[in-house]
């Protein structure tokens, strides 16, 4: 009987560990970023709707490089552009507050894989390369690769580039798309040698000191840059045309969605159009 009653109480303190157990198995990780910030769990917001994840509670952390006019540029001490007035508006209607990070190209697609930022903007084409690491949005604007030369420079059109025998060259800044197409282009071609530079202001300053034949840049910023120095010049034949998107984690598709459908809303609204027209003269 003793025995019995020893062996009742010990499987009632088993029974109350496992309990125990289970009860403090750890926190509920429902939403609880991942390391590599691809959560798709959703919080409510102080209006009662529900937000998709961002690595900071009631943040938009956007990644940029303001050196980019008219897109993002430093302005009496904020980031200002297209991209820069899109996000805001996003940000606006997802009920969030935008933070912008400025960083050198180079690390804006990092900041987002890495969980540091939650969305990238940076006049950024969709490309294959890219998709292997971030998702994109709807696309909200058009860019043209545009080529700078020295006013009486040997290349007056981008089939000078391509032409036999020719090897020029040539400055982009890097990691851009100018970067990509130049090197699979030319380079890989054997047709140039392309000089990368961490800024766009940096590659135009070479050729304006003869260091390179031309500059592979988007459109907007060489119209900017080539307004600041004397004797250059844009060619009338692009280098190629491409479309501009936000660029997301892979594994964040409750913000994708979310930052999708309120772009297409502005896009609709007419919203996107009217900030481009504010920084880009129709003419």
């Amino acid at each position: 009987m003793k025995r019995a009653a020893t062996i009742l109480i010990a499987l009632m303190l088993v029974v109350g560990l496992l309990s125990l157990s289970a009860c403090n198995s750890g926190p509920d990780t429902t939403n609880s970023p991942s390391p590599s910030g691809t959560s798709e769990s959703v919080s409510d917001n102080q209006d009662g709707t529900e937000v998709p994840f961002t690595s900071e509670e009631g943040k938009l952390i956007m990644a940029t490089s303001a050196g980019f006019p008219p897109y993002e540029f430093w302005e009496g001490g904020a980031i200002v552009g297209i991209d820069a007035e899109i996000a805001e508006a996003i940000a606006g209607k997802l009920g969030l507050t935008l933070q912008k990070n400025d960083m050198d190209f180079t690390s804006v697609i990092l900041a987002v894989t890495s969980g540091k930022a939650d969305i990238a903007m940076a006049g950024l084409t969709i490309t294959e390369e890219r998709m292997l690491s971030v998702n994109f949005t709807t696309s909200y604007a058009t860019g043209v690769q545009a080529i700078i030369v020295k006013e009486g420079s040997e290349i007056t059109s981008v089939y000078d580039l391509y032409a036999e025998d020719a090897f020029f060259n040539i400055g982009v800044q890097e990691s851009t798309t100018g970067d990509l197409y130049t090197t699979w282009d030319l380079e890989d071609e054997g047709l140039a040698t392309i000089f990368r530079f961490t800024k766009g202001a940096d590659a135009v300053m070479a050729l304006a000191t003869d260091r390179v034949d031309c500059v592979v840049i988007d459109d907007e910023p060489a119209k900017a840059f080539v307004a600041q120095i004397d004797g250059l010049m844009i060619l009338e034949t692009e280098f190629t045309v491409e479309d501009y998107a936000i660029a997301v984690g892979i594994g964040n598709t409750a913000l994708l969605e979310a930052i999708d459908n309120a772009l297409t809303e502005l896009i609709n609204d007419g919203t996107v159009q009217s900030i481009i027209d504010k920084y880009i003269n129709a003419d």
